[in-house]
């Protein structure tokens, strides 16, 4: 873990995911302040919004903390810039490849380059664009996500590229136990959401916590694509009404773009608008029933709200210890 904790200038090498509306100064903030590495969600906002968010995170903490933009955002080398105005250290892509011009425009401002990669091909393509880091995170997660689980991911790129850049594991994580298991194979690090989108000093509506906590993993499940012309990223959340809203969506989207009315960027563009309204709903208004419920399979494991700063001490705490099981298993 020293080596991913080095990369972030942290004191663990523990990244809170980037989740819409959850993911902002507070949280953010204290993530950092506790030894993690806080990302902001920037999701839909305007230029002039990240601008003020990432000024107002910065008021709070005086470590380093990093930014998530989606590749689609049509504004995403502005969004870039003013990440670089602010001298933020690290800037994660989402989303897809990044589009031409993105990595240098990251490199230019002195920030390190972060992207996801869900298949080891993706892998080697991102690693010869010239990014600084990967993140590979499995089906498991919460929010937007890819087909193939965790643990598959790991073994099949940790081996292969883990020695050529930091290698961060997201998906399914709620326990130290899974952190030791994914630093053994490699990994300089992890990065978890849904332990964190319960903390006490996350702003989510005590409804949307109450949501959680009564929550098992079998309820968090995908979303469906109902239209193959229209290639919708599945998204991972607790089954509801909002569930059911966004079928309708994908419906009344893929209408707009066989009449011609809309291209197939301003249809992803605005299933991304959907989202960021529905996690609204949930997570600032407390409409659990209509509103988008973003959450992993580890949510099982969120039965309470905690400070950040225990979080990070328990799971340090449950990977030690599963160290020091191993040791004591391990021949002379």
């Amino acid at each position: 873990m020293a080596r991913g904790a080095s990369f972030l200038g942290s004191g663990t090498a523990i990244i809170c995911g980037a989740m819409s509306w959850v993911s902002e100064r507070h949280l953010v903030a204290a993530v950092s302040n506790a030894g993690g590495f806080g990302l902001i969600a920037c999701g839909a906002m305007t230029p002039a919004l990240l601008d003020a968010e990432i000024a107002a995170t910065r008021a709070l903490t005086d470590r380093p903390f990093g930014v998530n933009l989606i590749t689609m955002h049509p504004d995403l080398i502005e969004l870039i810039e003013i990440c670089g105005r602010h001298n933020v250290s690290h800037v994660v892509l989402a989303g897809g490849l990044p589009p031409a011009g993105a990595l240098d425009a990251i490199k230019a401002t002195g920030a390190k380059a972060i992207c996801f990669a869900p298949a080891l091909v993706m892998a080697k393509k991102l690693i010869r664009s010239g990014v600084d880091a990967l993140i590979i995170e499995g089906m498991e997660a919460g929010g937007h996500i890819g087909p193939v689980a965790t643990s598959v991911l790991a073994q099949e790129i940790l081996p292969e590229v883990a020695e050529q850049l930091p290698v961060f594991v997201a998906g399914g994580i709620g326990r130290g136990d899974a952190i030791a298991a994914y630093l053994d194979m490699g990994a300089a690090g992890v990065q978890l959401g849904t332990r964190f989108a319960c903390a006490v000093e996350s702003i989510a509506h005590p409804n949307f916590k109450r949501a959680f906590f009564r929550a098992a993993a079998r309820d968090a499940i995908a979303s469906v694509q109902i239209d193959p012309r229209l290639p919708v990223i599945p998204v991972r959340a607790l089954k509801n009404a909002g569930s059911e809203a966004f079928i309708a969506k994908q419906r009344e989207v893929a209408q707009a773009l066989d009449e011609g009315r809309v291209d197939m960027g301003a249809a992803q563009l605005e299933i991304e608008h959907y989202w960021a309204g529905a996690l609204r709903r949930a997570v600032i208004d407390g409409d659990v029933d209509n509103g988008s419920l973003m959450a992993g399979q580890s949510v099982g494991m969120v039965t309470k709200g905690e400070p950040v700063a225990d979080i990070i001490a328990e799971l340090m705490g449950q990977a030690a210890a599963a160290y020091d099981r191993q040791s004591t298993l391990m021949p002379a």
